[in-house]
């Protein structure tokens, strides 16, 4: 029983000297020094005295008495030479009790209160001696240097707090401080604060820092960065987050000069600088990876697809090659593309250039005039690009009022020629696939357009466009083919399938747009294997990805395979290789997909912010408990409304939504109904 004696406790760090006046077993009934009662759970008792006190004596007297034990034990702690006792003891590797510890340091006969002191002393020290269930194990000479430079470490670091917290104070009053010693460690707690909240230690610094400047709210961290300069009002925080290398190394950039400048040799190439070549792109597109060339020869129709060949010019596992893994694709963002391959080989000597020789890959392809394949053939190639074209100028070339157009080409007659009998052979393709239950899933894509004057527009740009249709079936016919070649000719390669979606939705139930979102839901997992099977969303008994080896790292490993088989050289891959690769590259691949899908939302909100009050139409996908989920036609944007209270309405119906907030920052936007 602990009742009538005097029993020690910890709170707030400090040691609390009281009586027990009551023990009732599952809690101790004390009186403090400072005339408290409280009531405590035994096992937060540290210390219970031999000695019973008489608690008939009264109040003050018992007050006195504690009073005058605690001072006692204080007094004894000066006493106490905490490293001799340490030294003593500490080579025995044995746990000791208060007691043992005491006569050690006393050396005759010991009180409750000389086993006080002995414990008092070792809890304030917490350097040579860790205490566990009231017993004392002497800490190694290593762990007490350790000990030791944790708390200068610790003293330094509060030292530099307090400068951060004054500089602090400073930059946000508007001031133009000097930067302060050690300026660099407090941008990094501020951007730790910024990019995790308050996940990770360093965040608990900057929290710290932030609140001995006066500041409680850590999202200001982002603001004290933008106000620094550090980061700009649209810093993508995901390039941060997720590492990104966003420039190439000095030696990186010198073994691209000196491979741009590599000579080709073109023996063992067939020589395709006779065929009449041209690329199709967007208008600010600067590395060619693809390209076409199509004539008409009696009964036929002969096809070409020349894809750069990437593999000719970087080795395997040199240093481009080994950073073009790393990257695993081409990022391109609003205002910034990061590529894959520096940029005087991806923009220029890898590139298709109008007027250049360059060597592909090229599969030359023969049809009946209906459309059906008759043979095809891969080869080494050398080809020259005749003709540039961006979208745009092909679907005015295919435009019935050609003769309006302002396109002034040099083969402009050949162009008008070639390219409608290209667009209804494309057709036909497509036409092809959906007979094969291909689905047709794509929805124009939300382009962000930016103007002189630092403004910005939102702009859908048309995937169903006739030159779009052109690219995209001519490049799933290559990619088809490739695949089945692979598989045909036993190339070790990662082919691409899909099994057949869970359900098949009608187009027709509530509009495209709601079917696509809905549609997409119901797709099986697209995977990457090292044997072909089907793809359902193609339509194709065979595929892999080989048309973007400037921009895709998986590309270009399939692409060296079917080089070295054309050229009767060894497999540079084996199949465990291959897996090897696709294990370590997928992951990026599809974290830089997240990173550009999450940066146009980023500038969707932004615009949205801007333009609050403004009345969009949008149709429900999804009804949930208490909101439902939109699209919003204008920008495909998924987000939330409440519910109407007495109101049901079910998913495919149009509505007209009123946005009443919107934080791309924080990825908020609060929409209201229109009517």
């Amino acid at each position: 029983m602990s009742q009538n004696k005097i029993i020690e406790y910890i709170e707030r760090g400090k040691f609390i000297c009281t009586l027990c006046l009551q023990d009732k077993g599952s809690s101790l009934h004390l009186l403090t020094s400072g005339n408290r009662e409280v009531k405590l759970p035994p096992k937060r008792a540290i210390l219970i005295s031999q000695k019973n006190i008489d608690t008939q004596k009264s109040r003050e007297e018992l007050l006195e008495m504690l009073r005058q034990t605690e001072q006692m034990r204080t007094r004894l702690i000066e006493g106490i030479d905490i490293q001799e006792l340490w030294e003593l003891v500490r080579d025995e590797n044995e746990h000791f009790d208060n007691k043992y510890l005491a006569h050690l340091v006393f050396g005759h006969e010991i009180t409750d209160d000389h086993l006080s002191a002995v414990v008092r002393a070792l809890f304030e020290d917490r350097l040579h001696f860790k205490m566990k269930d009231g017993r004392f194990l002497a800490n190694s000479e290593k762990k007490v240097e350790q000990i030791l430079k944790q708390r200068e470490e610790e003293k330094l670091r509060e030292e530099r707090l307090l400068y951060g917290s004054a500089w602090l104070r400073e930059v946000q009053s508007g001031i133009s401080p000097e930067d302060p010693p050690h300026k660099e460690y407090f941008v990094n707690l501020l951007t730790h604060l910024a990019l995790y909240g308050a996940d990770t230690l360093e965040a608990k610094y900057g929290k710290e820092m932030l609140a001995k400047a006066g500041i409680s709210d850590i999202r200001k961290a982002r603001h004290i960065l933008m106000r620094l300069g550090v980061w700009d009002e649209d810093e993508n925080l995901d390039l941060i987050r997720f590492g990104i290398e966003t420039s190439f190394t000095e030696k990186q950039l010198h073994e691209s000069a000196r491979l741009s400048g590599t000579e080709i040799r073109y023996d063992g190439r067939k020589d395709l600088r006779d065929l009449f070549v041209i690329t199709i792109d967007g208008p600010h597109t600067g590395d060619f990876d693809d390209a076409v060339s199509f004539e008409s020869v009696g009964d036929e129709l002969h096809l070409g697809i020349h894809i750069a060949d990437v593999a000719e010019i970087i080795p395997p596992d040199s240093i481009l090659d080994k950073e073009a893994a790393k990257r695993a694709t081409t990022l391109y963002l609003p205002r910034r593309q990061i590529p894959m391959i520096p940029h005087d080989l991806s923009h220029d000597a890898l590139s298709l250039i109008q007027g250049c020789d360059r060597p592909a890959l090229s599969l030359l392809a023969r049809f009946e005039k209906n459309g059906k394949l008759l043979d095809y053939r891969f080869v080494a190639s050398v080809v020259k690009v005749q003709q540039k074209l961006t979208y745009e100028e092909v679907d005015k070339i295919l435009s019935e009022d050609i003769q309006s157009s302002d396109l002034n080409f040099l083969h402009m007659e050949k162009l008008g020629e070639m390219l409608p009998e290209l667009y209804q052979l494309s057709r036909r393709l497509q036409q092809h696939r959906m007979g094969q239950d291909a689905l047709r899933l794509s929805l124009p894509e939300v382009q962000v357009v930016f103007n002189g004057d630092s403004s910005f527009s939102l702009v859908r740009d048309d995937q169903d466009t006739p030159s779009r249709m052109i690219i995209s079936e001519l490049m799933i016919l290559y990619n088809c083919l490739a695949g089945r070649f692979c598989r045909d000719n036993n190339v070790p390669v990662l082919f691409r399938t899909q099994s057949e979606p869970s359900e098949r939705l009608s187009e027709d139930e509530a509009g495209y747009v709601y079917y696509v979102f809905k549609q997409r839901r119901k797709l099986s997992p697209a995977y990457i294997e090292t044997s072909a099977g089907f793809h359902s969303g193609l339509g194709v008994d065979a595929y892999i990805q080989v048309t973007s080896p400037i921009r895709r790292y998986l590309d270009l490993v399939a692409q060296r395979q079917i080089r070295n088989f054309l050229m009767g050289e060894p497999m540079v891959y084996t199949k465990k290789e291959l897996g090897e690769i696709r294990t370590f590259v997928e992951p990026v691949a599809k974290d830089f997909m997240s990173i550009k899908r999450d940066r146009i939302r980023y500038w969707i909100l932004k615009y949205l912010s801007q333009h609050q009050g403004e009345k969009y139409r949008a149709v429900v996908i999804d009804e949930l408990r208490r909101k439902y989920r939109i699209v919003l036609y204008d920008f495909f944007l998924v987000a939330e409304i409440n519910r109407r209270e007495g109101v049901m309405i079910r998913p495919g119906v149009e509505i007209e939504v009123e946005v009443k907030m919107a934080d791309p920052w924080d990825d908020m936007i609060k929409l209201e109904y229109a009517n």
